[in-house]
């Protein structure tokens, strides 16, 4: 499914101040206060905040997120009310304000102030699909769901306890209140599921009724007589996991240590394991490179690696302690044909110039203050990150729930009737939880009765001679990539890689990958790599880890013992319980990992889920399982 590009809501007001929009030539809210209106229609009319009192959880799903007073009112509602549990808010919008409109829109409500101003801090360049952020120390979640509400809605994974319907008038935006949306809606609610609206049109009424719900008028608000309740009686039970919130996690690099964080955000307890002293691997490398990957046609990969590139920036500026700058990455084209392929997709995507933007060859020369052979695309969001600090900045984060037993290796799992023991090479008992994550990259094989189809690479870095950024025409102060990268001074140093070398885990450093990060220099930054001897280099290996299509295993792990029928669909494959995968992130983790333990954590603890519905198969560690049953073969793969 890919979406069409984004149109931004452009500010206006009716001929009173009240909030207008051209495009729906109707007001965001009613001419006697916003605010109030949130208050009176969307928080009483769902009985909030008294339903969400001794909820460990309690979801809002909201159609037409606007100006956000709905959120923003909710959101001071549960403050005011010390709710103890979590707040899950969701939110369609087809055509979102800008970060600067939004901010002059909220700036006439001063006691919204201190939520409004985070709300703008936190506001999502405006791209179409999902976008997750948090607040009050991941009390709050609010997911923003930009593009067509009709293709998202579908696309979404939740279990609502209350609906706020606020898209403009029926009969100026019919789109947002079709039968087919209605339904879609209620197939997210659970039994004693509340929905409110201001609108009581007979065509609404009608529908919803023919959906299940119990309906009843109440007061209006302002100048309407009326306004609409109801509830989902008739609506299935969802069922709640009950089991400990205590997980085993194997490997402390990024994707251990960001789901050990994301789990303990949640009140986990976390007993995580790593075989080596510290981190290690690829995850210990001085820099890691934070840029989205793009597709012309937004395909199915971009449009993931979008959403986690998005996220990982507003985790990095969430956390204390993490060495990172975003410098601003520059991707130069390989020849003349890719640039005029970087120059269209720029072109097709229509994407904000903060998140990306073409620069041809002279703008992309003037940038870095030396002749670079080609343009490239510019992502002004995108550096470098200390993986280690990031790591470290997680543990620290888990607010004590994260025990963390380095030099010590998982050798075996047992299932229990309780869930996973994990034992040392001599059958020793280390810990046991009910449930288990494996984030060790390919050495999870080693611990599993069938093998997932993945791949070691092996990439070395060189770090360039101190000397080198002074030879430079201008001061290095962003990443460069092509085939390989270079990182500015301020990383700690010099880095050009890496090397990709597939189905490798050997760890001696080589001569050869050394020469070979002297030519991808060269790419970079024509001439640069001239007196460089490949002899007199330093530098550093660490194995990623990789699936056949390159992208992650998120969730938890198919039982390839059981009889699964024929071709079942990827949902209904049997799984091992309790048993969970965040691996394969390859040579992208620091934009994979964030949202991947995000996504797990999520599935895990039963919240809405950060990721449309498509994208969470294609990350499913089953999808191999699959395949190969429907190929009438066992999945292979090495350790």
């Amino acid at each position: 499914m890919i979406h069409p590009p984004l149109v931004p809501a452009e500010p206006a007001a009716a001929g009173d101040g009240t909030p207008y929009s051209a495009l729906y030539d109707d007001v965001y809210h009613s001419a006697h206060g916003g605010l109030a209106q949130a208050r009176h229609v969307f928080l009483a009319g769902n009985d909030l905040p008294a339903r969400w009192s001794g909820s460990h959880r309690f979801v809002i799903l909201e159609a037409g997120f606007g100006l956000g007073l709905n959120f923003l009112a909710t959101w001071q509602a549960w403050r005011e009310s010390k709710a103890r549990g979590r707040l899950h808010y969701v939110s369609v919008e087809k055509h979102p304000f800008r970060r600067h409109d939004l901010a002059a829109l909220l700036a006439p409500y001063p006691e919204l102030a201190p939520l409004a101003e985070e709300l703008v801090r936190q506001w999502p360049a405006l791209a179409p699909g999902f976008h997750r952020l948090h607040f009050d120390n991941d009390r709050i979640t609010l997911t923003l769901l930009l593009g067509d509400a009709a293709a998202l809605l579908p696309q979404l994974t939740a279990n609502f306890d209350a609906i706020y319907l606020d898209g403009f008038a029926p009969a100026r935006n019919p789109e947002l209140w079709t039968p087919g949306l209605l339904a879609a809606i209620t197939r997210l609610s659970g039994r004693h599921t509340t929905l409110a609206t201001w609108s009581v049109a007979g065509e609404l009424r009608r529908a919803l009724e023919h959906c299940g719900w119990q309906l009843e008028r109440r007061p209006g608000f302002g100048g309407k007589r009326e306004m609409l309740v109801g509830r989902a009686e008739n609506a299935p039970q969802q069922q709640q996991g009950s089991s400990p919130r205590h997980a085993i996690v194997i490997g402390a690099g990024l994707a251990g240590s960001t789901i050990s964080e994301r789990l303990a955000s949640r009140g986990w307890r976390i007993d995580l394991f790593e075989r080596r002293a510290a981190t290690q691997e690829a995850s210990a490398n001085p820099a890691g490179i934070l840029l989205p990957h793009l597709a012309k046609d937004d395909a199915l990969a971009a449009r993931l690696s979008r959403a986690c590139y998005l996220y990982a920036l507003r985790r990095l500026a969430s956390l204390a302690a993490v060495r990172w700058s975003p410098c601003g990455v520059l991707q130069i084209a390989r020849d003349a044909g890719h640039e005029a392929l970087q120059r269209a997709t720029v072109e097709s995507l229509s994407l904000p110039a903060e998140f990306v933007a073409f620069l041809e060859q002279p703008a992309a020369t003037a940038l870095i203050g030396q002749t670079m052979a080609h343009g490239g695309w510019w992502f002004p969001g995108g550096g470098w990150v200390s993986p280690g600090t990031f790591c470290a900045s997680l543990l620290a984060a888990g607010d004590g729930l994260i025990q963390a037993h380095f030099g010590t290796e998982v050798a075996a799992l047992r299932q229990t009737a309780e869930g996973w023991q994990a034992l040392d090479h001599q059958g020793r008992l280390l810990a046991e939880a009910p449930r288990v994550i494996l984030a060790n990259a390919c050495a999870a094989n080693r611990l599993l009765p069938h093998l997932l189809p993945l791949t070691p690479i092996r990439g070395q870095i060189s770090y360039l001679p101190a000397a080198f950024a002074d030879s430079l025409q201008a001061p290095l102060r962003h990443v460069i990539c092509r085939s390989g990268y270079i990182t500015p001074p301020e990383a700690g140093a010099v880095l050009v890689g890496a090397s990709f070398d597939s189905g490798d885990d050997t760890m001696e450093i080589r001569l050869a990958d050394h020469t070979g990060n002297l030519q991808r220099l060269d790419e970079l930054l024509p001439g640069a790599a001239e007196g460089i001897a490949a002899g007199d280099l330093q530098g550093r290996v660490g194995v990623r880890c990789a699936a056949p299509d390159r992208l992650p295993l998120i969730g938890a792990l198919p039982d390839a013992a059981a009889d699964a029928g024929r071709a079942p669909a990827l949902e209904q494959l049997p799984r091992l319980a309790g048993l969970h995968a965040l691996i394969g992130l390859s040579a992208r983790g620091m934009v994979w990992a964030p949202l991947a333990a995000e996504l797990l954590a999520s599935q895990m603890e039963g919240d809405p889920l950060p990721l449309e519905r498509e994208l969470v198969r294609a990350v499913d560690p089953a999808r191999f399982h699959l395949r190969a049953l429907r190929r009438g073969r066992p999945v292979t793969g090495r350790s």
